[in-house]
């Protein structure tokens, strides 16, 4: 397809014109590419995607009428062992609530219905093994899922940990996920990325509340 012949790019939804859309050859399909700490929600038939190391994306949609995203997130290490903790109001929990609520309230205000929500979650790999004692792509997964239970979400598929990064491939119309686990990665980008968005949100918490409505 020529790109004279290419069909119109459909406006995105208000807040995200800061997201870098383009025309995938690949799917035949305009495409959104979200990076560490973003989330794109659309109600066009386009795909969503991104490359997760130790980071989690949840694929969130409405399955009656198709309007669904995906975000990329990373719970922020502490100064002591590496890790806040899991308790109530604990600092790493309010911002896996943030990352999760923020796009799940632009899913319901721009027509979805919580009760049809589906989640599928991908990522966690153990690829950041010297910023800490701990394993950070494990205590994403642990977040995720804790959320899911205490949420009462339908979670219909996963893919999770492992030692790999993986490229997802997210198309919130249909539901559709494609996933490919990067066996061999050329360069340190996926791994230098996510350690100065690790850094980043360290020196800058969220401020704020959310809630689901």
């Amino acid at each position: 397809m020529t790109e004279q012949s290419l069909p119109p790019m459909l406006p995105e939804l208000p807040g995200f014109k800061h997201i870098n859309r383009y025309w995938d050859k690949t799917h035949d399909s305009y495409a959104a590419k979200i990076l560490p700490g973003e989330y794109y929600v659309t109600m066009h038939d386009e795909l969503i995607v991104t490359v997760l190391g130790s980071c989690v994306s949840a694929c969130v949609r409405d399955k009656v009428f198709g309007i669904g995203g995906m975000n990329h997130f990373m719970l922020p290490a502490d100064k002591g062992d590496g890790m806040s903790s899991f308790g109530a109001g604990g600092e790493s929990t309010r911002y896996g609530n943030f990352a999760m609520e923020q796009m799940i309230n632009d899913i319901l205000k721009n027509g979805g219905h919580r009760k049809n929500l589906e989640i599928k979650v991908f990522g966690g790999g153990r690829v950041l093994k010297n910023m800490s004692t701990l394993d950070i792509g494990q205590k994403n997964i642990d977040f995720i899922m804790q959320y899911i239970k205490d949420e009462a979400l339908n979670l219909t598929a996963e893919d999770l940990g492992d030692v790999y990064p993986r490229k997802v491939l997210y198309f919130p119309a249909s539901g559709r996920v494609r996933v490919k686990k990067l066996r061999t990665i050329h360069n340190n980008t996926i791994i230098e990325r996510e350690k100065n968005y690790c850094k980043a949100i360290e020196q800058k918490p969220i401020s704020g509340e959310i809630e689901l409505f």
